[in-house]
């Protein structure tokens, strides 16, 4: 299972998702990633945190975020310790960097098995 509210993903440990994302411009129009473009998905468990547990690179051809059952796998579950952030940031190729889901909430729920 999956959900997403706002900028909040909600998921089921070892569960896979597909999530379209988009970048909305500061005039409200769609951005359409171009050729040299990059999108990537970091996930902490802290904003503290050294490193990120999780890195996807979203191809910029579907904007689609694929998080894989192995990814979710190993994290932590339930209502505290399941509690993870999340940013997704474009490097457009002219190097112009923009985060723009900054300090997002990833929420990993427990499964039964």
């Amino acid at each position: 299972m999956v959900d997403v509210k706002g900028t909040t993903i909600t998921i089921t440990r070892g569960d896979d998702a597909a999530i379209e994302v988009q970048i909305i411009d500061s005039d409200g129009s769609i951005y359409e990633p171009a050729e040299g473009d990059s999108v990537r998905f970091a996930l902490k468990k802290n904003y503290t945190d050294s490193e990120p547990l999780l890195v996807i690179d979203i191809p910029i051809s579907t904007m689609i975020l694929r998080i894989r059952s192995e990814d979710t796998k190993q994290l932590e579950s339930g209502p505290i310790r399941g509690r993870y952030k999340y940013d997704i940031e474009l490097t457009r190729a002219d190097g112009w960097v923009d985060t723009f889901i900054p300090r997002a909430d990833f929420l990993v729920l427990e499964e039964v098995l």
